[in-house]
């Protein structure tokens, strides 16, 4: 990958927006209807309307590049990631785990209202009331158009109580880190696993990112489904896309059900993820390595190794930091965070599928080289032990066969073209 182009060309981009915040006279972040949000290439004035077909441009040391578009290369996880060396506790396969937690926000309203227990959302409110915070930079509905997500940069918990739940719909929240470097006092990012990862490597590049990156929060993530995906899970609940003034994926209970407003009808968390988002995720999600949070400070997800039925909302909270243990200990103590210690097995239990996931993600990065087409890079995050000693030969095959056939079906030696897409 020579470029940021390359990398969205090649299927490879998270949409998580660094790039846009790295070189924002550069790219600007959109939405492509069947894939997600996407750098689209800002030409300078007078310059090329477009580069060759087989190369887009040369590469970051190349003379011409600008080194703001070097370092958004640099700052890019859909390139690959490199696990942080250092002598912390790691849950084999599941990253660093210094403290775990299971529990939920002390109000009952924000435990109702969230996907599960809420306890993102109270650990990021806490920084902002106890701890001085400046804002929490995260993703939220757009206002215009309520199927489509932009960035939010709350400065007060009722702004953030606003925008509460699960957003399944392409977010790009790291282009607005921006907002994080300029504030007055240290600020909370969320973002799903890549986008944490992409302001990890974004703040080693940028001094000033990294003295205000207060606290990191990852959500546990299977994968963005596209704006199509949406799309067609606003019309199975019977409702207009043009006519829409809400749309909520979960919430209201746990998990909660996928409703519209306005909307003929609700579906279940198994209809609305199983049965029509899960299918529209987009291609770089199957080749994703982290989808719980590793480079964050804390990571917190469902606990699906427990009952929900008649469960107003639990989460699991993860601590891969010392900072993360002493906000989340602090939360606890004022009375924010509501929550008990559990063992490290919790883990795995609550996201049982996710590392036989890990390891499919080594066979199909293999199959990818071996066809000669890109893929990510992982360093130091355990991919082969798991393959080989978590997957059945059938697995294995699925792994790799499979992905050779995908090649064919996703188009994946044909270069994808930004296309914005406009309601």
């Amino acid at each position: 990958m020579r470029s940021i182009e390359d990398v969205a060309a090649r299927k490879l981009c998270t949409g998580c927006g660094v790039c846009a915040y790295m070189a924002p006279e550069s790219y600007r972040m959109v939405d492509v209807l069947a894939e997600g949000r996407r750098p689209l290439p800002i030409r300078p004035v007078g310059g090329p309307s477009d580069r060759g077909p087989s190369d887009r441009g040369p590469g970051p040391e190349a003379p011409g590049r600008a080194p703001r578009e070097a370092d958004a290369l640099r700052a890019c996880p859909g390139v690959g990631l490199t696990a942080v060396a250092d002598d912390r506790p790691q849950l084999d396969g599941w990253g660093p785990v210094l403290g775990m937690w299971e529990g939920y926000a002390a109000p009952a309203s924000l435990r109702y209202a969230a996907s599960s227990g809420g306890a993102a959302t109270a650990l990021a409110g806490f920084c902002l009331e106890h701890r001085g915070f400046g804002g929490v930079l995260h993703t939220g509905a757009r206002a215009d158009v309520p199927y489509l997500n932009e960035v939010k940069f709350s400065r007060t918990p009722t702004e953030l109580l606003e925008h509460v739940g699960s957003r399944y719909a392409p977010a790009s929240p790291a282009e607005g880190l921006g907002l994080v470097e300029e504030a007055d006092a240290p600020s909370v990012f969320i973002g799903k696993p890549c986008d944490v990862a992409a302001s990890h490597k974004a703040r080693a590049l940028r001094p000033g990112l990294d003295a205000k990156l207060g606290l990191t929060i990852a959500i546990f993530c299977a994968g963005t489904p596209s704006t199509r995906g949406t799309l067609e899970l606003i019309k199975a609940l019977g409702s207009d896309p043009e006519q829409l003034k809400s749309l909520h994926y979960r919430g209201e209970g746990w998990p909660g059900e996928a409703r519209a407003e306005p909307g003929e009808r609700q579906l279940s968390y198994d209809a609305s993820w199983g049965g029509i988002l899960e299918k529209h995720r987009q291609w770089r999600c199957y080749l994703c390595a982290d989808h719980t949070g590793e480079f964050a400070d804390v990571s917190v997800g469902d606990p699906w190794h427990r009952p929900t039925a008649g469960d107003p909302g639990r989460s699991l909270i993860v601590a891969r930091t010392a900072r993360g243990v002493e906000m989340v200990l602090a939360a606890i103590e004022a009375g924010v965070l509501v929550a008990t210690p559990v063992p490290n097995s919790t883990l795995p239990a609550s996201q049982a599928g996710l590392l036989k996931v890990r390891g499919a993600v080594w066979g199909r990065t293999v199959a990818l080289r071996l066809s000669g087409l890109p893929a990510p890079r992982y360093r130091g995050l355990p991919m082969f032990g798991i393959w080989l000693r978590k997957l059945t030969v059938k697995d294995k095959l699925r792994s790799t066969v499979g992905t050779v056939r995908r090649i064919g079906r996703r188009g994946l030696r044909e270069r994808s073209v930004v296309e914005e897409y406009r309601p």
